[in-house]
């Protein structure tokens, strides 16, 4: 499995919509180009976001995905409108994984 890892700087205002562009920008990366999901986190800074985006593997990742979906467009668009700056901090191979869904 395959991670990245970015973070988002964005404008003042804006934390609303950005949370709800990148909700649908990674709804379609999750449909149509083959990801497994991704988690929005909240730092200390309430200006800047860090998403964790898992993957079956960095070829997948990397692939060239020429979205054509008019969501995924409209909400790309107005996700960059929110930002400042982003940039992919980490990528990562899992080297051990015992990440759990629930505590039993």
């Amino acid at each position: 499995m395959f991670i990245a890892v970015y973070e988002f700087e964005i404008k003042a205002g804006t934390e609303a919509a950005f949370r709800a562009a990148w909700l649908d920008v990674t709804k379609a990366i999750y449909q149509f180009c083959g990801s497994y999901g991704s988690r929005l986190h909240c730092s200390e800074n309430p200006l800047i976001f860090v998403g964790y985006a898992q993957w079956p593997d960095r070829a997948q990742w990397e692939r060239d995905h020429q979205l054509t979906d008019p969501v995924y467009l409209t909400a790309r668009q107005k996700m960059r409108d929110c930002l400042v700056q982003s940039r992919t901090v980490y990528t990562l191979d899992v080297c051990d994984d015992y990440l759990q869904s629930v505590h039993s």
